[in-house]
């Protein structure tokens, strides 16, 4: 068990942190009320390209949300994708 300071930082007990070196970059994913932990050097091409797609998503839902959209019919919107 731990607990998060009042900077957001917690302490990951002794021995869970085995095999992880003091400085070393990890990666902190939420999953609801879940933290997920994983080294940043052990990340697969595929998990990267997983994150860089969450964020652009998640950055096209704000541009949404804030009404900063451009709204086109569905043939032209075919058009547009099969040029990409």
């Amino acid at each position: 068990m731990t607990k998060m300071s009042t900077k957001g930082q917690i302490v990951i007990p002794t021995d869970m942190r085995e095999d992880f070196e003091v400085g070393e970059k990890l990666i902190v994913i939420r999953s609801d009320d879940k933290l997920i932990i994983k080294k940043a050097n052990k990340i697969s091409k595929q998990f990267k390209e997983d994150i860089e797609f969450a964020k652009r998503t998640e950055a096209a839902l704000k541009r949404y949300d804030e009404g900063k959209f451009k709204e086109v019919p569905f043939d032209e919107f075919l058009k547009i994708i099969k040029k990409c």
